[in-house]
């Protein structure tokens, strides 16, 4: 398997054994909710792009990151109708927006704060997918494993980024928001999603 001891030593906590049991109990409900995380990655790398058009190392990572991101969601669309799961709306996890409202308001910050957030999301998923091909089927293990591979430095991207757009050690934020993080993996949540804490 990729190592990923990097993305592991950035992320606060591992994820906990209580999660793992509840995705194995909601296998419809963690593709659909899969299929909506890799399309909002693509969402997210996209809209930075319209809104930071002028910082070229950023154009030139996350155009590659939402055609990368772009690819899996239809992988995982492709799976779900071969094992008859319907691809539905979804009520958000409170993770993503759980972390998303303590952004600073001024730039750089706004930026910076983005970014950070982008790494721990694309860690923590990575992290998950780790966690989780163990125990899921051959073929969803195999997959998992593979995204394993080409999505592991998504996050090295944003964190990279993030240190070129600031204009101060971003060690301090990086400490906040993984802290914020950690609340929100190991907290109990009332429903099952792929970056929801652990159940109630």
């Amino acid at each position: 398997m990729t190592d990923i001891s990097a993305l592991q030593a950035f992320l606060p906590c591992a994820t906990p054994r209580a999660w793992i049991d509840w995705a194995l109990e909601n296998p419809d409900l963690l593709m659909i909710d899969h299929a909506h995380c890799e399309k909002k990655a693509a969402s997210t790398a996209l809209n930075l792009m319209f809104r930071y058009v002028d910082r070229p190392e950023l154009l030139d990572a996350l155009s590659q990151l939402a055609r990368e991101e772009l690819l899996h969601f239809e992988q995982v669309v492709k799976m779900m109708r071969e094992r008859g799961v319907r691809y539905d709306h979804l009520s958000p996890s409170r993770y993503a927006q759980g972390l998303r409202r303590h952004v600073r308001t001024s730039e750089p910050g706004r930026l910076v704060d983005t970014l950070i957030i982008g790494a721990l999301i694309e860690a923590r998923s990575c992290e998950r997918f780790a966690a989780l091909a163990p125990h899921v089927d051959e073929e969803l293990g195999r997959y998992y494993r593979y995204l394993l591979k080409s999505e592991s430095r998504h996050f090295e991207d944003y964190l990279d980024l993030a240190r070129r757009y600031s204009d101060t050690d971003i060690e301090d934020r990086m400490a906040f928001f993984k802290e914020k993080e950690r609340a929100l993996i190991e907290e109990p949540d009332e429903a099952f999603r792929f970056h929801s804490g652990v159940p109630e």
